[in-house]
C-alpha cells in the first residue's frame, strides 16, 4: 500500500541508579531497610528496562510496543512520587529526521527532565506504532483492524505531544518535536487510519454512499495533512517522497469519492451526474499517479472507473441522452469520519506493576513531612517548657544550697549524701575528661562539614566561570540559561547551610564558656571520694537542734517532692519523644477524593488528639512547681531563722558542686546530641554536594551538545541550499465548492498559550493529565528541565533541633519548607541554635498524573 511510517529518535545511554538513589534517600528518610532494598532493586530494574526499551523500537516489531509501554508507565508513576526537578539525569535524544543544523534546528537535545524523557519515549512509541501499522497486510480483516488501531493510537500520541513537548521544552526543541512537525505527523497518521476504514468498507461491500462519505472524509484528512506538511517550518524536514505520496493519496481518495458517488447517481438514474463524476474520477486517478510518481497507485480502481465511464457514456449516447453537468456544481456525498484521536488512558501496559509502590506521591510525602514537622515543633515546645522549668528550679535550689544545707546540719563535716551521689554519678559518666573530649571533637566535626560545603561551592563557581567564558565567546548564540540564574537557589540553600554551621559554632563557643565557668566544680566532682572530702571546708558552728527543727523536716519533705516531680517530668518527656502519628492513609484518601491535601487542618486535628493529654500534664507540673518554689523559699527562711546557720565557705563550695552537677548533666546531653547534629548535617551536606555534582555534570553535557551544534552550524552554513519550492500541483484537489475544514486531529486547544512559556502552571485548555504541573517555573531556556533547580528544596535541618539547651540562639534555617524534612527523632531534641520554629508551610502540589496512553485492547476497531 505504500503507507508512511515515522522514523525513530535515537537515544543515548544514561544511568538512572546513582542520581535516583540519592534523590530517594534524601526525600524518603523514613523508609525501613527492607523497603530501601526493594526501592534499590526497582531502580536497577528501571535502569535495565530503559536500556532495553529505547533500543527495542529500532527492530520495528510489535514486541517493542509492550516493553516501551511498560517503561513509559514506570516513568509516569515515578514522576508523581519524586520531586522531578531534583533528578539530575541528562537525557540526550537526537532528532528523528536527522535534519537538524542543516535546516536551522538542533541535531540533538539534552535535558535533565523525566518529562522530556517521557516525551521522547512517547514520540518513539507513536513512530513504532506507525511502522507496525504500515507493515500490516491490508488484504485481511485482522491486518486492517490492527493498522487502523495503531494509526489512531499514533495520531493520538502525536496530538498529545503537542501539549507535552511545549510544556517540557521551553527552549528550542529538535525539529521533530516542534509544534508544526507534531501537527503534521498527527494529521498524517489520522488520514492513514481513515484510509484503513475506507478499504475495509470497500472489502465488506458496504453501501456506495457510505463508502463515498468515508472517502470524502479521508480526502479531507489527507488535504489537511498535506497543508500542515507544506508549512515553511517543516516542509524541508520530510523525506523527498513524503509530500508527493501524501498528495497522490489525497487525489486518489478524491477519485474514490467520485467513483462511489457515481454509483449512487446511477442507482438514482441520474446518468448525467454519473458520467460527470466518473470523468472526474478518471482524471483524479491520473493526477494521483502523477503526483506520487507511482503509475500503479490505485490502478485497480482507476481501471474500474475507466470501464464504468465507457459503459455509462455508451448507455447515455444510445438510450438516455442526458446533459452532463459540471462536476463542480454537483452536491457532495457528505463525510463520515471513523478515524479519530482517541483518549489516552493510564496505564499503557495491560500488565503494569508499579516498581515504586513503596513510595507515596510527592504531595503525600510533603504532607507527611509537614505533619512530622508540626508534631516535632509541638513536642519540642513542651519539652523546652519542662527543661526550662527544671533548670529554673535547680537554680533556685543551688542558690539556697539545698538540699545540702539540711544534710550539713545533720552530718557535721561529712559530705552530704546527695552530693556524694552526684559526685559518684559524674565519675561513672567519665567526669570532666569525657566533657573535654566531646568539646575537643567539635572543631573537627565543624571543619568536615565546612569542607563539604566549600567543595560544593567550588564546583558551582567552576561551572559558572566556564559558562560565562563561553557566553562571552559566542555572545547571542550561547542561548542556554546562565549559571547565575540557574544555580541561584542552589547557592541560596548553600548559604542557609553555611548559616546553620556558623550558628552552631557560635553555640559551641557558649558551651565552652559555660564549661570554663564551672570548670572548678566539675574538677571537684570528678575526684575520688577521699580527694573530694579533703577539698570540702569544715563546717562552722551550728545548732545541734537545727536538724530536728520543724523547718528542717519541712525542707526535707519538700526536697523529696522536688525529686518526685523531676522523675515525673522525665516520664512525660519520654512519652513526648515517643509520640508517633501515621496519617499516610488519611493523606492518600484526601488526595484521591479531593485532588489536594489540606495538611494543616488534618495534621493539627490529629496531633492535638495524641499530644493533648501530655500537654495537660506539662501544665499541671509547671503549676505545681510555682507552689513548690514558694514553699521552699518560705521553709528555707524559717530554717535559717531558727537554726542560725550562716552562709560560709563550706556552704558556697557545696552550692558550687550542686550547680556543677547540673551543668555536667546539661552539657553532656547537649554535646552528645551536638555530635549527632554534626554527623546528621554531614549526611545532608553530602546529599547536597551530590546534587551539585549531578547538576554540574548535566550542565557539562549540555554545554558539549550546544558547542557541537554551534560547530556544525558554522561548518555547514555556507553549504545550505535554498529551500525547494513546492509545485503548485501539490495543492488540494478538493473542488471549489468543498471548503477545507480543520482536521479533527488538530484541536484548537492544542496550541499552548503564551503564559506557558512565560512561567507558571499550564492553564486550560491543556489536557487534564497536564493540569497542575509547574511548567516554565520549573524550567528555563534551552536547559528546560535544568531550570528545575530554581524550585529545588534541599533537605533542611529538622524542626526543633537545638544544640545548646535553653540558650537564646536564633534558628539558622527559618524558612526551609518541610517538603523533605528530616525526622526530628533522628536528631533528638537538641535545643538552641536550631530550636522549634514556626515555618512557612509549603502547600503540597497535586501530583502530576503523567501523560497517559491507552493499551491496545482499549483502542479497538
Amino acid at each position: 500500500m505504500g503507507l508512511l511510517s515515522v522514523p525513530m529518535k535515537k537515544p543515548s545511554e544514561v544511568d538512572f541508579a546513582k542520581p535516583l538513589k540519592t534523590l530517594v534517600q534524601s526525600n524518603y528518610r523514613n523508609l525501613e531497610p527492607d523497603q530501601l532494598n526493594v526501592i534499590n532493586e526497582a531502580i536497577a530494574e528501571l535502569n535495565t528496562l530503559r536500556n532495553t526499551a529505547v533500543w527495542k523500537v529500532f527492530d520495528k516489531q510489535e514486541s517493542g510496543l509492550e516493553v516501551n509501554y511498560r517503561y513509559y508507565d514506570q516513568l509516569s508513576a515515578l514522576e508523581s512520587k519524586i520531586p522531578v526537578q531534583e533528578l539530575q539525569v541528562p537525557f540526550k535524544w537526537k532528532d528523528a529526521f536527522d535534519k537538524g543544523s542543516i535546516f536551522g534546528g538542533r541535531i540533538s537535545l539534552t535535558l535533565t527532565s523525566i518529562a522530556y524523557e517521557r516525551t521522547c519515549v512517547l514520540f518513539n512509541l507513536a513512530a513504532l506504532q506507525s511502522a507496525v501499522a504500515s507493515s500490516q497486510s491490508t488484504d485481511t480483516d485482522e491486518g486492517l483492524k490492527q493498522a487502523a488501531k495503531l494509526f489512531q493510537q499514533s495520531a493520538s500520541i502525536f496530538t498529545f505531544l503537542r501539549t507535552l513537548a511545549s510544556a517540557t521544552i521551553q527552549g528550542e526543541p529538535t525539529p521533530d518535536l516542534s509544534q508544526d512537525s507534531l501537527t503534521a505527523l498527527g494529521n498524517l497518521m489520522l488520514a492513514q487510519a481513515q484510509e484503513m476504514f475506507v478499504i475495509k468498507a470497500i472489502k465488506d461491500s458496504m453501501k456506495d454512499l457510505v463508502v463515498a462519505k468515508l472517502c470524502a472524509q479521508c480526502e479531507e484528512l489527507y488535504s489537511e495533512a498535506l497543508r500542515s506538511m507544506q508549512r515553511d517550518g517543516v516542509r524541508a524536514l520530510w523525506d523527498k517522497e513524503w509530500i508527493p505520496q501524501v498528495a497522490g493519496r489525497q487525489a486518489a481518495m478524491h477519485a474514490l469519492t467520485m467513483l462511489y458517488h457515481s454509483r449512487v447517481s446511477k442507482a438514482n438514474k441520474a446518468f448525467g451526474e454519473e458520467i460527470s463524476r466518473l470523468q472526474k474520477a478518471v482524471e483524479l486517478f491520473k493526477t494521483a499517479q502523477s503526483r506520487s510518481s507511482n503509475p500503479t497507485l490505485f490502478q485497480e480502481y482507476a481501471n474500474r472507473a475507466q470501464k464504468s465511464l465507457a459503459e455509462a457514456k455508451k448507455d447515455n449516447d444510445f438510450i438516455y441522452n442526458e446533459i452532463i453537468p459540471d462536476v463542480n456544481n454537483l452536491p457532495s456525498p457528505g463525510k463520515a469520519q471513523l478515524a479519530k484521536v482517541l483518549p489516552l488512558a493510564q496505564p499503557l501496559s495491560e500488565e503494569f506493576h508499579d516498581l515504586f509502590g513503596a513510595l507515596v506521591p510527592v504531595a503525600v510525602n510533603q504532607a507527611l513531612a509537614a505533619c512530622e514537622g508540626r508534631k516535632s515543633e509541638m513536642v519540642n515546645g513542651e519539652i523546652m517548657r519542662l527543661r526550662e522549668a527544671t533548670s529554673a528550679l535547680n537554680g533556685l535550689l543551688s542558690s539556697l544550697n539545698l538540699p545540702a544545707i539540711v544534710e550539713v546540719t545533720a552530718s557535721g563535716d561529712s559530705l552530704p549524701p546527695s552530693l556524694q551521689e552526684k559526685a559518684s554519678a559524674v565519675r561513672e559518666k567519665g567526669g570532666i575528661t569525657q566533657l573535654k573530649e566531646l568539646i575537643e571533637r567539635l572543631p573537627e566535626l565543624f571543619t568536615r562539614n565546612k569542607e563539604i560545603l566549600d567543595e560544593a561551592f567550588r564546583m558551582m563557581d567552576e561551572e559558572r566561570d566556564s559558562d560565562n567564558q563561553l557566553r562571552a565567546q559566542f555572545k547571542d548564540r550561547w542561548t542556554r540559561t546562565s549559571s547565575d540564574k540557574l544555580a541561584a537557589t542552589f547557592r541560596a540553600n548553600g548559604e542557609k547551610y553555611r548559616t546553620i554551621i556558623n550558628n552552631a559554632t557560635a553555640a559551641d563557643k557558649v558551651i565552652r564558656e559555660k564549661f570554663a565557668t564551672h570548670k572548678h566544680g566539675l574538677e571537684l566532682l570528678s575526684m575520688t571520694a577521699d580527694q573530694l572530702a579533703k577539698e570540702i571546708p569544715s563546717a562552722g558552728a551550728s545548732n545541734s537542734q537545727a536538724s530536728n527543727s520543724s523547718a528542717a523536716q519541712t525542707l526535707r519533705s519538700l526536697m523529696e517532692s522536688v525529686e518526685t516531680m523531676k522523675a515525673e517530668r522525665e516520664c512525660i518527656e519520654s512519652e513526648l519523644k515517643g509520640l508517633t502519628i501515621d496519617l499516610k492513609d488519611r493523606f492518600l484518601s484526601a488526595l484521591s477524593t479531593e485532588g489536594v491535601i489540606n495538611e494543616p487542618a488534618i495534621s493539627l486535628s490529629e496531633i492535638g488528639k495524641v499530644i493533648g493529654p501530655l500537654q495537660e500534664q506539662v501544665g499541671e507540673t509547671l503549676a505545681r512547681q510555682q507552689v513548690l518554689s514558694t514553699e521552699v523559699r518560705e521553709a528555707h527562711e524559717r530554717f535559717v531563722s531558727e537554726s542560725g546557720v550562716s552562709t560560709d565557705q563550706r556552704d558556697r563550695t557545696l552550692s558550687e558542686l550542686a550547680a556543677a552537677y547540673d551543668v555536667f548533666t546539661e552539657l553532656q546531653g547537649y554535646l552528645q546530641e551536638g555530635e549527632t547534629f554534626y554527623n546528621g548535617l554531614t549526611e545532608i551536606l553530602l546529599v547536597y554536594q551530590s546534587k551539585i555534582s549531578d547538576y554540574c555534570f548535566a550542565r557539562k553535557t549540555e554545554k558539549e551538545e550546544l558547542m557541537k551544534d554551534l560547530t556544525h552550524e558554522s561548518s555547514r552554513q555556507a553549504s545550505v541550499a535554498p529551500t525547494p519550492v513546492i509545485p503548485t500541483h501539490h495543492t488540494s484537489t478538493t473542488a471549489s465548492n468543498e471548503p477545507a475544514s480543520t482536521s479533527a486531529s488538530a484541536p484548537a486547544s492544542a496550541a499552548p498559550p503564551a503564559s506557558a512559556a512565560a512561567g507558571g502552571t499550564a492553564p486550560a485548555p491543556y489536557p487534564q493529565q497536564m493540569q497542575g504541573i509547574p511548567m516554565a517555573a520549573a524550567y528555563g531556556g534551552n536547559m528546560a528541565a535544568m531550570g528545575g533547580f530554581t524550585g529545588y528544596v534541599p533537605p533542611p535541618m529538622p524542626q526543633g533541633f537545638n544544640p545548646y539547651g535553653t540558650l537564646p540562639y536564633p534558628s539558622a534555617y527559618t524558612g526551609f519548607p518541610p517538603a523533605t524534612m528530616v525526622p526530628p527523632a533522628y536528631y533528638g531534641t537538641y535545643p538552641g541554635a536550631y530550636g522549634a520554629q514556626h515555618h512557612q508551610q509549603q502547600q503540597p502540589q497535586q501530583p502530576q498524573p503523567g501523560a497517559p496512553g491507552a493499551p491496545p485492547n482499549q483502542m479497538g476497531w
